[in-house]
């Protein structure tokens, strides 16, 4: 029996008067890879803080024990990075692997050796999203939680980026929990997914829960999307 590793009961955070999260509940078990969609100012940023303790709330989170998380949030920009003195090989250091297992990890993700030595503002906008999912692997843990992964990326360096995590996703017996507002994906690639305005709108798996409805009472309007079946 798969191992549940995360259950979260009756969540809720508020930034004063304002309700950013409501009574959400929901599991996760080893080995799945479940998308958080929602519409702009749905707090999916703030519940992936929340699942890591970074803010306060309501409610329970509880990690199995012993289960390592690795979190991507969408502040590690390219941006940010240019303001810093800091080289690829520099950055790396902060998690402490020999240089062979970063070269080795670079490889993995398809970067060469010569990145090392560039600041990862100099990187093109799909070799700075690798970088980090190397960075984010490179202490091998068992869940991976993403924040749009994809941001500022064209559409063929999507799909390398998210095929690139289902490889990780298969080899390493990885769990992953993402944000991402992209539905074709959620459909090609999840195992769970869960809808959230606030509060909980479904749960479960993509080709069950994702309906025209159900994206309706997310979005307001009409949600047109193509089904993948590849995984």
């Amino acid at each position: 029996m798969t191992d549940t590793i995360l259950k979260v009961k009756k969540l809720s955070v508020n930034f004063g008067r304002d309700i950013i999260l409501k009574n959400l509940s929901f599991e996760v078990k080893r080995g799945e890879i479940l998308t958080i969609i929602g519409p702009n100012g749905a707090g999916k940023t703030t519940l992936l803080r929340a699942l890591l303790n970074i803010i306060s709330y309501e409610g329970e989170v509880v990690w199995k024990d012993g289960i390592k998380v690795n979190y991507l949030p969408q502040r590690l920009s390219k941006e940010k990075f240019s303001l810093l003195p800091i080289s690829v090989r520099e950055f790396f250091k902060f998690k402490k692997p020999s240089e062979d297992d970063v070269l080795k990890m670079l490889k993995e993700v398809g970067l060469e050796k010569r990145v090392l030595d560039k600041n990862p503002a100099e990187l093109s906008s799909g070799q700075f999203q690798r970088m980090l999912i190397a960075w984010s692997l490179i202490d091998n843990p068992d869940v991976l939680l993403l924040d749009e992964p994809t941001t500022g990326i064209d559409v063929s360096g999507e799909e390398t980026i998210y095929s690139l995590l289902n490889r990780f996703w298969k080899e390493r017996n990885l769990t992953i929990l993402m944000v991402t507002h992209d539905l074709n994906v959620v459909y090609a690639y999840s195992t769970n997914c869960l809808c959230t305005c606030k509060e909980r709108v479904c749960y479960g798996p993509p080709k069950k829960v994702l309906t025209p409805q159900a994206l309706q009472r997310i979005y307001k309007t009409e949600i047109k999307f193509y089904k993948h079946t590849h995984r």
